[in-house]
C-alpha cells in the first residue's frame, strides 16, 4: 500500500474516539517543541484509552506498530491543549491503519497514520480480531482488505558521507513482548535530526518502519544519510536494518 501524499480525511459516518491534555515539559525540546517520542507515546496512549471505549477492547490488548507516518503541519507546543481523534482508515481482520489527528489550542497540528497488527497476548503471533472489535472500524472505511508493503527498502548504507552514532538501550526502553518500544526508537532518530533543522523549520513528514525488534542487551547502531530531498536513518545491530525512517520537508 502506497502512502498518500496527504492522509485521509476523517469519515464522514460515525464518531472518532477523542480524548485530550496539556503538552508537559517532559513532552518537549529546548524549543518548546513537541518532540516525535512524544507524539509516539500520544498515539499509544489514546490507543489504550480507545480500547476502553469499544466492545471487547479488553481482550484486544497486543499491539505491535509496523509503520507511523507523522506529518508535522504546525508545530505543537509547551503549554498548549491538545484534542486527539482516532478512527480506523483502513484494515483486514489481523491488522489496520489508524488515523490520530492532533489539534493544539493555539494552532498545533499533527496528522498521523499507523500499521498496527493485533497480536494474542497469549499466543504471540497475528491473531483476528473479533466481530465486535472490528464493527465500528468496518463502518469508518470502505479498505477492508488492507494489505502490507514495506516502503523503506533501501540497503544500510556505508563509506563516506554517513552520520553514526550508537543508541545505548536501557531496561526503561522494554515492552512486555521484550521489544524496545516504538517511541524509542524516535527519541534516537531526535538525536540525528540535531544536526539537521533546515528539514525541521517548516511542515514536514516523518515515516518509521520497523522490520525486526530491537531487543535488550543489543548494540544499536544508528545510521544517517542526507540527500537532495530528505533525511534517511537507519536503526541496526551490526549490519542488520531492524528499522528505517525518512523525514522530508512537505
Amino acid at each position: 500500500m502506497v502512502i498518500p501524499s496527504v492522509l485521509p480525511e476523517r469519515p464522514s459516518t460515525g464518531t472518532p474516539f477523542e480524548t485530550g491534555w496539556p503538552v508537559r515539559l517532559a513532552d518537549t525540546d529546548r524549543d518548546q517543541r513537541l518532540r516525535l517520542d512524544a507524539i509516539a507515546r500520544y498515539l499509544q496512549d489514546i490507543g489504550f484509552e480507545h480500547l476502553g471505549a469499544v466492545e471487547d477492547g479488553d481482550s484486544h490488548r497486543g499491539w505491535v506498530v509496523r509503520r507511523t507516518v507523522i506529518d508535522i503541519l504546525e508545530p505543537i507546543e509547551f503549554g498548549e491543549h491538545v484534542t486527539l481523534r482516532r478512527w480506523c482508515s483502513a484494515l483486514s481482520n489481523r491488522w489496520c491503519n489508524m488515523r490520530v489527528q492532533i489539534c493544539g489550542n493555539k494552532g498545533g497540528l499533527v496528522e498521523t497514520e499507523g500499521f498496527l497488527i493485533h497480536f494474542g497476548t497469549e499466543s504471540g503471533v497475528p491473531t483476528r480480531m473479533s466481530d465486535r472489535f472490528m464493527a465500528p472500524m468496518l463502518a469508518s472505511t470502505t479498505e477492508h482488505r488492507l494489505r502490507w508493503k514495506a516502503t523503506l527498502t533501501d540497503p544500510l548504507p556505508a563509506g563516506p558521507g554517513i552520520q553514526e552514532l550508537s543508541f545505548p538501550l536501557r531496561i526503561a526502553d522494554i515492552d512486555w513482548f521484550d521489544h524496545v518500544n516504538n517511541a524509542v526508537y524516535l527519541s534516537a532518530l531526535e538525536e540525528i535530526l540535531a544536526a539537521h533543522t533546515d528539514l525541521v523549520s517548516g511542515p514536514h513528514r516523518t515515516v518509521i518502519e520497523y522490520a525486526k525488534p530491537l531487543q535488550s542487551e543489543e548494540q544499536v547502531r544508528v545510521v544517517g544519510r542526507r540527500d537532495d530531498t530528505a533525511l534517511h536513518v537507519w536503526f541496526a545491530v551490526g549490519d542488520e536494518p531492524r528499522a528505517a525512517a525518512r523525514v522530508t520537508p512537505r
